[in-house]
């Protein structure tokens, strides 16, 4: 398991052993797309929201606390979620997070970005070797 901006998972170092990093805000922009689509679904409370990150991607993915609450608090000042103080199952008060409009708008654009450049990426590390 490796941390990158406190998402974990199961995969090889964004490193190339000589000490360059991944982008910092590709990482960055991932969580905020995946807590997006996640809101998509359902509304959820923040750690709700991680465990289902981690159910959703077959316990490969993993958010921190101390990554998880800043975006949502970001993707909140952006208008992209709303949040409301609800009870939950256990009749705790937690604050559930919601998908807007603008935020719904955003998702797309955030989708359409990642399938581009996940293809570029696939396209480039399945050339064939010679």
């Amino acid at each position: 398991m490796y941390a990158h901006l406190g998402i974990r998972y199961e995969s090889t170092d964004f490193t190339d052993g000589h000490g360059m990093s991944r982008p910092a805000d590709l990482v960055q922009g991932t969580l905020d797309l995946l807590i997006l689509k996640i809101l998509a679904l359902e509304a959820l409370h923040g750690w709700a929201i991680g465990q289902r990150l981690k159910q959703m991607s077959g316990d490969i993915l993993q958010v921190s606390d101390g990554s998880l609450y800043p975006a949502l608090h970001k993707l909140e000042q952006e208008g992209w979620i709303e949040a409301e103080w609800k009870p939950t199952e256990n009749n705790r008060r937690a604050k559930f997070y919601s998908l807007t409009r603008s935020g719904k708008r955003q998702l797309a654009k955030e989708t359409e970005s990642w399938s581009r450049l996940a293809g570029a990426i696939s396209m480039v590390v399945t050339l064939p070797e010679v």
